[in-house]
């Protein structure tokens, strides 16, 4: 495949835009169908009348259908889809990008989808839906899967399937997280996916952060303690990762807190650890869940975080080596790749 595609950018490189253009159409429209569209020239930044030219053509060969809701792809337009999958992505040349990612920072697996899901909504969902193929590639019967929250993990829910076997994961929250919003917490998510992929799940309602004091009177509860053995106890974690300050504004961290991560140059947060970006702890916040020296021992550690912006964070939490996947887009990657050369 590799020489055909240097061939065709030699002697028909048109050719090969035009694919990438009507796969990134055809991609965006299973992701968000049915979509009108308008909506979909934003998403994919086209001008209107090229995208009603693009859906015409399509059409014609009986790969979208036209509902009163929007378009959507037809059984035919889900096999092509699927065939162009690695065309597409030899295009771009992301088999070296996760190669050259994986090695560096001694990952077992790479995945990156295309897009920069910082100004391309639909991206965010891609990650999402290789979030879930990967966690199905993961799970046996009754395993259990900690989840953190965030907006990328939200997404990672609605893209949940369910699965053909009867394997009925136990999802659980990484760590307590009342506070924000409801739709990101970590409780919602694992509800929402425990109910898509009919699987079972466990609530723990605690906030974060807490005092010394409140931690470990929390801690003793029955009800808390139990759920607390079945997230140390979990077979895969799947969680986000977060700019460092913009983390710490968010939960509304204190004048001392934030001084204290602009003085030590944090740089990222997972689990309630910021890291500065050789991946040192600058900073802790005191929760209840999943700790980082827990990760160690926990079989399947999934990382899932796109968007240039977001390139620096990525680099700094998994220099510390605790997350064994990542999946990521097109933009963070490029952007992790240029800072390994710097």
């Amino acid at each position: 495949m590799r020489t055909l595609i240097d061939l065709q950018k030699l002697v028909c490189p048109e050719a090969l835009d035009l694919m990438q253009k009507r796969h990134q159409i055809l991609h965006t429209i299973h992701l968000l169908e049915p979509i009108g569209r308008r909506n979909l020239a934003n998403q994919v930044a086209l001008k209107e009348r090229v995208i009603r030219t693009e859906l015409d053509f399509l059409t014609e060969r009986h790969l979208l259908e036209v509902t009163t809701k929007g378009v959507r792809l037809t059984r035919a337009g889900i096999d092509a889809l699927n065939h162009l999958k690695d065309y597409v992505e030899e295009i771009n040349g992301f088999r070296v990008l996760e190669t050259e990612i994986k090695q560096t920072l001694n990952l077992d697996r790479v995945i990156i989808t295309p897009g920069d899901s910082d100004v391309q909504e639909w991206v965010k969902y891609d990650l999402g839906r290789r979030a879930v193929q990967s966690l199905h590639d993961e799970l046996t019967s009754h395993e259990t899967v900690a989840l953190t929250g965030g907006t990328t993990m939200a997404a990672v829910a609605e893209m949940m399937q369910p699965t053909s076997s009867a394997i009925r994961p136990l999802f659980v929250p990484a760590r307590g997280g009342l506070g924000e919003r409801m739709e990101n917490q970590a409780n919602t998510i694992a509800a929402e996916m425990a109910k898509r992929i009919n699987g079972d799940y466990r609530m723990l309602y605690v906030p974060d952060p807490l005092s010394e004091e409140t931690y470990h009177s929390i801690i003793r509860e029955p009800g808390v303690k139990e759920v607390l053995h079945m997230i140390k106890q979990a077979d895969v974690v799947m969680h986000g990762i977060g700019d460092a300050l913009t983390m710490a504004n968010r939960r509304k961290a204190s004048k001392d807190v934030l001084e204290e991560l602009n003085t030590g140059r944090a740089v990222s947060e997972a689990f309630g650890y910021y890291f500065d970006q050789s991946g040192q702890v600058v900073h802790k916040v005191r929760t209840v869940g999943i700790q980082l020296e827990d990760l160690s021992t926990i079989k399947t550690v999934i990382a899932v975080a796109g968007g240039k912006s977001k390139a620096k964070a990525i680099d700094s939490y998994l220099r510390q080596g605790k997350s064994n996947v990542l999946i990521t887009d097109e933009a963070a990657a490029k952007a992790l790749i240029k800072g390994f050369s710097l």
